[in-house]
């Protein structure tokens, strides 16, 4: 029986012809079902086009490029657009009808999917990110003016001559664009509020960036490139554009205050035959056509006390000045100043104008008269620049400071007084380079002891004569002059005093600083003939004062680095600069039109510094030279 039910289960059994195996009619037509589905798979698969990986976009693949091979791609592609004019990356003009800082102001208050699609927006602006949505949407980050928008393109609004995907094809990060559109909100899915925007109608290159500008992410830090590149350093950072604002609030400020005075704003001469009007060793310079060197100016002090002599009795000057001396953090070759000279005013008269000038501007640029200053060793200081400002007799001062008394002020300029201070250094640990003479030992004792403790803004007052060549002596202290020097954190930032008009005393006192120069002091003064003379004429009683603008810039934005607040400060130049790279031109192939008219010494100058051979040079002269009767 068994052996019978073994052979009927087998004879109901089917073979399926793939797997060599016997299974059961139902198993063999679910099998083969299976079978004819895979094959109807496989064969749609072999029909279809091949899959391939996403392609990167074009700016995807160039963030993967070095400096160079993006800047190399970058102009030949700009010089493309350059012959074939479509469209032309540097057109001549584009209409700007509208300030970036207006719009956000005027449209801040439309509501999330709001469009305001008949008024048109005109605005000119650099590309900082480009972000792409498929091939129908781009939105880009627009600056200008230090504020930033957000623009968005669509397909169904451009217009325009020039189609959509070729108007964004040629854009990347750091290019100057052109926007036509409208103001509106968008209505973003996963918040709440959308963000105002300009939807564009047209983007128009204007200017396009040839290098790759810093990502927004990593920035642009590197402080010695920013000093070198201030165009990017302004590019890349709102601080630094913020620096330069408030400097230019702060001297539209101090114009105001004089020309609401009365005073008449003047400009005297840049180079002088003699460096005159400061202890500061000057720049030399060379007049080729009178074959005599001058001197870069280090103040303009004494032309402005001409003026006042001319009987122009309110005067001031906003200007640079150079010194051949030390670059530090406090300390530029050149650096600007304000000067003002005032008839019938004394030392006393200018304190009170400081400190009306000073407070007054710190109020205006700032919003209040408390400041915060952090120094490069990380200290924090906090000042107050309302007035009235504390005031510091200097000898008094230091009497009491180094415990010994000082020589009346009528000896300060001896011999005697000359070794007195030379042991009191030594008491006191101070150190003077040479030359040591009355007038720097004073100096150096002054910043040890009582410049160190001028935080807030503090009047040092009484300084000797011999420190002061063009102050007058002191109506009530013999060997002193009507003098103040204003600190602030330790620095000095106003120099001030009842100017000298006896031209008897003047020139003895410019005899005194030749009589320093000698012993060494090349910041010392010569004796300014010419200044003397016009002492003579009658120099009215007058008040002069001069502040260094950039020191003041520094304190109030919060810089312990002049070159913070310098558009191009001084800078070592580079070993290797401009050697490695070349020029746009030179990487599309460009090369220079010859020029017409180049003299024959020109010509003579420049094959001698390549080394031309005298044939060829004698060539190119003769090319040039007119011809007889033509």
């Amino acid at each position: 029986m068994a052996e019978q039910a073994n052979a009927d289960q087998l004879s109901n059994l089917h073979l399926d012809e793939v797997t060599g195996e016997r299974v059961s009619k139902s198993e063999l037509k679910k099998r083969q079902k299976q079978r004819q589905a895979d094959e109807k798979k496989r064969e749609k698969a072999a029909a279809a086009p091949s899959k391939t990986e996403k392609q990167q976009s074009a700016e995807e693949e160039e963030s993967n490029l070095t400096p160079n091979q993006y800047y190399a791609i970058r102009c030949k592609k700009i010089q493309k657009l350059r012959q074939s004019k479509s469209p032309n990356p540097y057109p001549h003009k584009f209409q700007v009808t509208t300030d970036l800082r207006d719009f956000l102001r005027e449209y801040s208050s439309l509501k999330t999917g709001e469009h305001l699609k008949d008024v048109e927006v005109r605005i000119g602006g650099r590309i900082y990110t480009k972000r792409s949505s498929g091939t129908k949407l781009r939105f880009y980050d627009i600056r200008a003016e230090g504020v930033k928008v957000q623009v968005m393109c669509q397909l169904q609004e451009a217009a325009g001559d020039i189609p959509f995907e070729q108007q964004h094809e040629h854009l990347r990060r750091g290019d100057i664009v052109g926007i036509v559109g409208y103001p509106g909100r968008t209505a973003p899915r996963n918040r709440p509020e959308g963000e105002l925007s300009i939807f564009a109608r047209e983007v128009i290159l204007l200017t396009p960036c040839l290098h790759q500008i810093p990502s927004e992410h990593y920035g642009f830090k590197d402080q010695e490139q920013r000093y070198r590149q201030r165009y990017l350093d302004l590019i890349m950072n709102d601080s630094s554009r913020n620096v330069f604002i408030t400097r230019s609030k702060m001297i539209s400020y101090i114009r105001r205050f004089f020309d609401e005075k009365d005073f008449v704003e003047v400009e005297t001469p840049m180079m002088n035959s003699i460096a005159g009007g400061a202890t500061a060793k000057p720049f030399i310079t060379h007049h080729n056509e009178l074959d005599m060197n001058l001197f870069m100016r280090v103040a303009p002090e004494l032309y402005l006390k001409m003026l006042i002599v001319g009987g122009l009795e309110r005067v001031y000057e906003l200007g640079r000045q150079f010194r051949n001396e030390g670059i530090d953090l406090t300390h530029n070759p050149e650096f600007t100043t304000c000067e003002f000279y005032m008839a019938y005013a004394d030392v006393y008269d200018i304190m009170d104008i400081t400190e009306d000038l000073v407070s007054g501007l710190v109020k205006h640029v700032t919003g209040g008269y408390q400041t915060t200053f952090h120094t490069q060793a990380g200290e924090v200081y906090n000042v107050n620049w309302e007035k009235p400002w504390k005031r510091i007799e200097m000898l008094p001062a230091l009497e009491k400071a180094c415990g010994e008394k000082f020589p009346p002020g009528e000896e300060l300029h001896t011999e005697a007084t000359n070794g007195f201070l030379k042991r009191l250094l030594k008491k006191v640990n101070v150190d003077c380079s040479p030359p040591q003479t009355n007038a720097r030992m004073l100096d150096k004792l002054v910043g040890e002891f009582i410049e160190e403790d001028c935080i807030n803004p503090t009047f040092i007052t009484g300084h000797p004569q011999m420190m002061s060549p063009l102050a007058k002596y002191h109506r009530d202290c013999p060997g002193l002059c009507e003098r103040f020097e204003a600190f602030v954190c330790k620095k000095e930032i106003v120099n001030a005093y009842t100017e000298l008009n006896d031209p008897f005393d003047q020139r003895l006192r410019f005899e005194e600083q030749a009589r320093q120069k000698d012993q060494g002091d090349d910041e010392a003064q010569l004796v300014d003939e010419n200044f003397c003379t016009s002492l003579e004429f009658g120099l009215p009683p007058t008040g002069g004062w001069g502040m260094g603008i950039d020191r003041l810039v520094m304190f109030l934005t919060d810089h312990s680095s002049i070159k913070e607040v310098l558009t191009f400060p001084f800078m070592k130049e580079e070993v290797n600069q401009g050697k490695e790279r070349k020029t746009a031109a030179e990487v599309v192939g460009i090369k220079p039109e010859p020029e017409e008219g180049i003299r024959k010494s020109t010509i003579s100058k420049i094959c001698k510094a390549l080394g031309c051979a005298h044939r060829l040079y004698s060539a190119q002269i003769d090319q040039i030279r007119p011809k007889a009767n033509g």
